[in-house]
């Protein structure tokens, strides 16, 4: 399903993104490594099978420590990425046209 997430994103003509970065905080400790990112917009793309079901505590940390560190993230399901494919790009290239934060000054 990871796979078709992101022919999804590339054949509605997205920017194709980095598969299994590891992202780091300002101060360089490991904080997730995410299915997909876009580094220019800080933006991380998961996809949450049915394993995620029951680990949704270690889920919700990762999500935690990614905010904290001025990452954005999206979540996407299979019923997402097959049931409502346009929604899942609409979400993204949203994303993507949002300006970035930068974390250290807070500024645009």
């Amino acid at each position: 399903m990871e796979t078709r997430l992101r022919l999804l994103l590339v054949f509605a003509r997205l920017p194709r993104p980095l598969a299994q970065v590891s992202l780091f905080d300002e101060v360089g400790q490991f904080v997730a490594r995410p299915d997909f990112y876009y580094p220019l917009h800080r933006l991380a793309l998961e996809y949450d099978g049915g394993h995620h079901r029951e680990n949704l505590t270690g889920d919700n940390r990762r999500q935690n420590r990614l905010v904290d560190a001025g990452y954005r993230l999206l979540r996407f399901t299979a019923a997402d990425v097959l049931s409502a494919p346009d929604s899942v790009v609409t979400l993204v290239r949203r994303a993507l046209s949002a300006p970035v934060i930068d974390c250290a000054t807070d500024r645009l």
